[in-house]
């Protein structure tokens, strides 16, 4: 019996130590080292500025406004997100907030309402002042971590709102597709929160609720920020900008055909001379040191990530005339001089 036993630990061990190797072996980055940008050593007077803290996590300043797309510095990891709950990772806000430097903000948006994009952002509101803005299910996630309905603000689609010197317009766009039939009917099917969501919950709790495109603009240039990577066919017909932050996080799982359309429904329809990819990076990585690729485990959801890298270079090489970007963690980098 004894040997039983030390049989079955062995096995369990064994797979104990196989599942921890799995859920924390990562591809590369879906980027090229070369388009990495160095922070900003000197500013002149007054630019704009961005700061990259991964995924969508962006924050903007021109010196008098600052304000942050989505403000996601939780790290789940892999198995809580399969068989777990999920909530805001306190001393993780607390870290990243002080890594960008951050003590109050205009607003905080989240692109759309999954856990990836808006589970932190009613906490980062709460202790920056800022206003909570989005869609009414982003509003319902603020709603259950308590935030004040005074710092809750409903978007309506095309409709700018002003932040300081910049004018932020939310147009209603789509998510991309998981190419897996029932990934995609809990990630996307029946969108909306209805109701204050209190957590922790299961992370597919976090539904979409509405994706949007962020126009920006301001005195000194414009931009786009693409946080999933999805289109609605014209949607962004008729505005323009100086650079786009392309969201390419499950591009690789679309079709030749869907990359293609998305391309032209995004960085030639709105004319970017820049293309700064972002929602690159692993979803349960290290929120600190370089960008980890996806995870194996969660590169199952979507797929097809070797395809990414080759489909940006390719459009690279046939536009010499566009210029490829990424950001540093955390350090600021010049927008707009």
């Amino acid at each position: 019996m004894r040997a039983i036993l030390i049989s079955v630990l062995v096995v369990v061990v064994a797979v104990v130590a196989l599942g921890a190797i799995i859920l924390n072996r990562y591809a590369d980055p879906t980027v090229d080292p070369a388009w990495a940008l160095e922070a900003s050593e000197t500013a002149p007077p007054g630019p704009v500025t961005v700061r990259f803290t991964g995924t969508s996590t962006l924050l903007f300043s021109d010196g008098e406004t600052d304000w942050m797309v989505d403000g996601w510095f939780s790290r789940p990891s892999a198995l809580q997100l399969v068989v777990g709950k999920i909530g805001p990772d306190m001393d993780a806000i607390t870290n990243g907030l002080a890594a960008n430097e951050v003590e109050s903000l205009a607003a905080v948006i989240p692109v759309h309402s999954h856990y990836d994009h808006a589970m932190d952002a009613p906490e980062v509101a709460k202790r920056t002042g800022a206003l909570l803005m989005g869609s009414e299910s982003t509003a319902n996630i603020g709603r259950g971590w308590g935030l004040d309905e005074a710092q809750i603000e409903v978007f309506d689609d095309r409709t700018p709102v002003s932040l300081g010197a910049f004018t932020v317009t939310p147009i209603e766009s789509k998510h991309f597709q998981f190419p897996d039939p029932q990934v995609r009917e809990r990630a996307l099917g029946n969108p909306e929160i209805k109701e204050p969501l209190v957590p922790p919950v299961g992370a597919f709790d976090y539904r979409l609720g509405k994706a949007y495109v962020l126009h920006v603009d301001h005195p000194k240039g414009s931009f786009v920020i693409v946080g999933s990577a999805g289109y609605e066919e014209g949607g962004l017909d008729g505005y323009e900008a100086d650079a786009i932050f392309l969201g390419i996080g499950g591009l690789g799982g679309q079709t030749a055909d869907y990359r293609e359309e998305y391309w032209r429904e995004t960085v030639e329809t709105v004319g970017a001379a820049r293309v700064i990819p972002i929602h690159y990076d692993s979803l349960t990585g290290p929120i600190e040191g370089p960008f980890k690729g996806q995870s194996v485990v969660l590169g199952v959801l979507s797929g097809g990530e070797e395809n990414t890298l080759p489909f940006l270079k390719a459009k690279e090489a046939a536009h010499p005339d566009l210029t490829f970007e990424t950001l540093p963690r955390y350090d600021e980098v010049v927008l707009f001089e």
